[in-house]
């Protein structure tokens, strides 16, 4: 063994170092020793590779080992599903979570969660229920439909009515509305999964009337109609709408199924943006059965609203598919309290901004947010000015989600630019802080939008921006880079 490698620390002397020993108090002891290991090997790594003139004495490897090990085992130890800032002005982002929820649809889920339910207990009858009985009167108040329940997503909701009223036979859908629905998982997909056979007609941009009525047959179960609400065709384009082709249904005996995917409740025309079609409307164009997403514009938990004809759903909530899919009590506790919201305050946009986080994200106001992101600037000059650039413009925000493709919301913006740290290194720290903040770089600029910032959260980003910079590496960025990476090769 080489003289530096004596110099090892063994793994119950970093277990004995004050900030182990306060970690062994708070989380598993496996877990703590696993990451004091971890450190003494990538440290025997590091000094085999850097020979001994390289390493330093015992007492100061002793600390380095004992930093690492500490960071490694807050790492293992965190939550994996973690709250974080969303500074990036995408309302409904997918890879954080979509919809923020509303603090009634929280405290549903508090209530529901912290003790006994009656999620399928008959209250009056004193005998078993049925989950979907408390979604049903709330689905068809919104949707003006006969009849309503809720799965647990959108995609579920499709497969669900697809295999319930199409196994074995053909589904008519146009080649522009063959969507990919995020995740790689596509419609087409889809529906093979649930037994039917997909008939596509038309071309990618242009399908007209005839074209369906070509193609349906005698073993034609279903007309597909899917709302393209995370793209849009322009130019030479032409599709055939909702209530064209549920007239075309019904004169042929073929009833259509229209996945809405957006699920908007709330009238975003009502606040001035390009209307997107809304469970309501998807109703009235006489579509056999609408499904959409509960966490997109409807604001909600991730579940599948299932709206239409009694007949229709009364046959898909027999199917043993329905067990599969169903919905948990916190969903049904939190969409239940949602649906309230919006009934609560439909026709008022301001009242449903006011409470629904989601609508009062997509429809706050410029000037506000211009107000909001030079209060940001101000303290980021505050607290790190000295060695970033810090500047406050104009630009624009996204919902998000899978809605309103083509739309940019007006924003303003705070950028950062760090005399010594590129942008990808920055953004990298922030997403380390102890409240990781998640932000956009654009032209080799940090960027972050107000739009999607919460109550107190530009404070937190402040401090998690300080630690990252290195002026204070004790807030809310972990401990120096060099420290807790100094055996991981960088």
């Amino acid at each position: 063994m080489s003289k530096s490698l004596r110099r090892l620390p063994s793994v119950g002397a970093v277990l004995s170092q004050p900030e182990l020993a306060l970690l062994l108090g708070q989380m598993p002891r496996e877990l703590v020793v696993r990451a004091a290991q971890q450190a003494v090997a990538e440290a025997r790594e590091h000094l085999t590779r850097s020979g001994p003139e390289s390493a330093p004495d015992e007492g100061e490897l002793l600390a380095v080992v004992a930093v690492r090990a500490a960071a490694l085992a807050r790492r293992d130890g965190a939550s994996s599903l973690r709250r974080v800032i969303n500074a990036t002005g995408i309302v409904l982002h997918t890879n954080l979570g979509r919809a923020v929820l509303a603090p009634e649809a929280l405290a549903a889920v508090t209530q529901a969660g912290g003790g006994y339910s009656t999620l399928e207990y008959d209250m009056a009858a004193g005998q078993r229920g049925s989950r979907h009985d408390h979604l049903r009167e709330l689905v068809k108040l919104v949707s003006g439909a006969e009849d309503g329940f809720a799965v647990n997503n959108n995609a579920a909701a499709v497969l669900l009515m697809l295999n319930t009223l199409a196994d074995g036979r053909d589904v008519v859908v146009s080649r522009g509305e063959l969507v990919e629905i995020g995740g790689s998982f596509r419609i087409p997909d889809i529906i093979r999964k649930s037994g039917a056979r997909l008939v596509e007609v038309g071309t990618t941009n242009r399908t007209h009337p005839e074209d369906y009525r070509r193609a349906i047959t005698g073993q034609t179960a279903l007309i597909l109609k899917v709302h393209t609400s995370n793209y849009r065709i322009v130019g030479f384009a032409a599709e055939v709408p909702a209530g064209q082709l549920a007239a075309m249904g019904s004169e042929l005996g073929v009833p259509l199924l229209y996945d809405l995917g957006s699920g908007a409740v709330h009238d975003y025309a009502l606040s001035g943006l390009p209307g997107e079609p809304t469970l309501k409307e998807a109703v009235a164009s006489g579509a056999a059965v609408v499904t959409a997403s509960g966490d997109k514009l409807l604001g909600g938990p991730q579940a599948g609203i299932v709206a239409g004809r009694a007949g229709p759903l009364a046959e898909a909530r027999r199917n043993p598919l329905a067990r599969a899919l169903r919905l948990d009590k916190l969903t049904i506790a939190a969409l239940e309290a949602t649906l309230r919201l919006h009934l609560r305050y439909a026709g008022d946009p301001a009242g449903l901004a006011g409470r629904l986080p989601v609508a009062g994200m997509i429809t706050r106001d410029t000037a506000e947010l211009r107000g909001a992101a030079e209060q940001l600037a101000a303290s980021v000059r505050d607290a790190v000015g000295h060695v970033c650039q810090v500047r406050l413009l104009p630009g624009s925000s996204g919902v998000g989600g899978g809605a309103f493709p083509a739309t940019e919301l007006p924003t303003w913006l705070v950028g950062i630019r760090h005399g010594e740290i590129g942008p990808d290194v920055l953004a990298a720290r922030l997403r380390e802080a102890e409240m990781p903040v998640i932000a956009r770089i654009e032209q080799g600029e940090l960027l972050f939008d107000p739009r999607t910032l919460l109550l107190g959260e530009p404070e937190s980003l402040v401090a998690a921006l300080r630690g990252a910079c290195r002026l204070d590496p004790g807030a809310g960025a972990g401990p120096p880079r060099k420290e807790v990476d100094s055996y991981a090769g960088s």
